[in-house]
């Protein structure tokens, strides 16, 4: 199978975010890819919660996928939409981050809200609150397509490793990791933890990036990475914007796994 990884920087416009990933999905497409992913917030990346409450839709009435569902069923391929920010009528107004899984019949086969939330503090000058406008998820998702069975996580679940064990261990032979980096944590751990999530559990990870200058007040890593089973580097995007296009091997999945079967060697224990 081939995918195709976008990469490219969204602003707090969602119309605009939109014509940009038409484009790069429309290029994707032509250069032959079976599956094409996007990143994180695909459709904005803002700061303000005021702004987001005026531009943002519920899922059902979100322009952003319906487009991009057409967009799939046109184009004939599937389509992981790595994550939308939508409104969800919650009584303390907070958003969902959710990840879809598109069909070449432009249906939704699969849906997935990010269950950990980036609060944090980096340094003096970067912290980020994400619980204060998104609410988090509580289901590990499957995928199950006609190219392969596929995890669904979003950014900061690459840090919590069971998530990803899980959905080894219910089938998944590729996860990804749509994501909206940052800078400063993404040149110390991005690939160390990619490659990590693929050595575990045997599986190929694939995660496309927000790059760039999105805001004036924020600013994503980019490098989207596609990482074998075994732990190899298969492609990096750089970061700048574009597409990023590699040919997959799923039998690569099963040779990882029985060269290194350790996905099958958990032991229940006890302590501390």
């Amino acid at each position: 199978m081939r995918a195709a990884l976008i990469q490219f920087t969204a602003g707090d416009d969602p119309s605009v975010n939109l014509e940009a990933l038409r484009s790069l999905l429309a290029q994707a497409a032509h250069d032959g890819a079976d599956l094409i992913l996007t990143p994180e917030v695909s459709n904005i990346v803002s700061t303000s919660r005021r702004h987001q409450n005026e531009v943002l839709h519920k899922e059902a009435d979100d322009p952003s996928l319906a487009a991009l569902r057409n967009d799939a069923e046109k184009l004939g391929v599937w389509l992981l939409v790595g994550s939308l920010a939508l409104k969800t009528g919650d009584p303390d107004g907070r958003f969902a981050n959710r990840s879809f899984m598109i069909s070449p019949k432009g249906a939704i086969c699969a849906r997935y809200d990010k269950i950990h939330m980036f609060d944090v503090e980096i340094d003096a000058r970067e912290s980020y609150r994400e619980s204060a406008g998104y609410r988090p998820g509580s289901k590990a998702v499957v995928a199950h397509t006609a190219l392969a069975k596929v995890g669904m996580t979003i950014c900061y679940d690459m840090r919590f490793p069971h998530l990803f064990r899980r959905l080894a261990k219910a089938g998944a032979q590729i996860i990804t990791v749509p994501a909206a980096f940052s800078p400063v944590t993404g040149a110390a751990h991005w690939e160390s933890l990619l490659r990590a999530r693929a050595i575990e559990n045997g599986v190929f990870i694939l995660a496309p990036a927000q790059c760039g200058q999105n805001t004036a007040n924020r600013a994503t890593y980019g490098h989207s990475l596609v990482v074998s089973p075994w732990g190899e580097i298969l492609a990096d995007a750089g970061d700048g914007p574009g597409i990023t296009m590699v040919d997959l091997d799923l039998e690569d999945v099963e040779r990882s796994r029985g060269r290194v079967p350790s996905l099958f060697h958990d032991r229940e224990f006890e302590g501390p």
